[in-house]
């Protein structure tokens, strides 16, 4: 049996026609999403989500593709568009009973409360945004040599047949390298979680390369008509990042500043699963988000 959080429940939550997500609930209060990223599941959270029970409701389901959480078949390619999974985070949210939540994303989890922040602002009072880039600042900031550091993006851009064949050839060589080389502290995933994010990454590769492969079409489409329409996260939003753009070479806070006006911007020391390698460091960073002021939804 897989690890779980403890002391939450788990249920499955009808969000959509024919999509039901697996969500860990735990703890009374104010309630807070957390989102996980690539290639793990809702147990990236299992350090903040106990932490922030105590005095809040915490939801933290598997995305739709991951984990326990249903997987469509992605047939016109808005399956796993970041608008469609916002907007089951939401429907998530409401059927438990909480129409405005604070919601968190890592990575790919990120992008999906990003999206949610734009298009549900009525329903999303903060916002917390880790290790990652807007969509469109991330394939404009990727160029030469440097771009080799993100091959997976581009692998699972491409049309539906040949990353699918690759990466199911030898799915725990290709997600396990990310779970070891993007981790500074390897004691921070313990043997059987890193065997529970292999077990749900192999199961998952069709919708995993499905989500990437939005990232290069209709995720860049929406938030290219974003842009253009000067559309902005309302809400107080706080982003936690390595300094990959000392790296790279670009501002990362300046990219997310464009996005979202009411910005604390914070670099990190720790590794990409910072959730992992550095809770308290982020329940911190989670909690002065929560006690901002929220705005006038829009």
């Amino acid at each position: 049996m897989d690890p779980r959080i403890n002391g939450f429940d788990y249920q499955r939550v009808t969000v959509a026609d024919g999509v039901t997500l697996n969500a860990a609930v735990g703890g009374s209060g104010p309630p807070v999403v957390l989102l996980h990223g690539f290639p793990q599941t809702h147990l990236i959270w299992r350090h903040v989500a106990a932490d922030l029970a105590a005095d809040h409701t915490v939801v933290c389901p598997d995305l739709r593709g991951y984990g326990d959480s249903d997987k469509p078949v992605d047939s016109d390619g808005t399956a796993y568009a970041k608008r469609t999974m916002a907007a089951d985070i939401v429907a998530l949210a409401g059927a438990l009973g909480h129409e405005r939540f604070a919601l968190a994303g890592h990575d790919r989890g990120a992008l999906v409360a990003f999206r949610a922040g734009l298009d549900h602002p009525a329903a999303i009072s903060q916002l917390a945004l880790l290790d990652v880039l807007p969509t469109l600042a991330m394939w404009d900031v990727l160029h030469g040599a440097s771009a080799a550091v993100a091959f997976h993006l581009y692998l699972m851009a491409q049309p539906p047949g040949l990353p699918e064949e690759m990466i199911g050839a030898n799915p725990d060589a290709f997600f396990g390298h990310f779970l070891d080389v993007w981790t500074r502290d390897p004691q921070a995933l313990p043997a059987e979680v890193r065997a529970s994010y292999l077990r749900a990454s192999r199961n998952a590769v069709t919708s995993i390369v499905a989500d990437y492969r939005a990232s290069a079409g209709v995720d860049v489409a929406h938030d290219a008509a974003d842009r253009s329409a000067g559309r902005q996260l309302s809400m107080p939003v706080t982003v936690l990042q390595q300094d990959w753009g000392a790296a790279l070479g670009y501002d990362a806070a300046g990219l997310w500043r464009a996005w979202a006006p009411d910005l604390a911007h914070q670099t990190v020391t720790c590794g990409h699963f910072m959730a992992e390698e550095a809770p308290a460091e982020v329940v911190g960073a989670l909690r002065a988000l929560l006690a901002r002021p929220t705005h006038n939804p829009r």
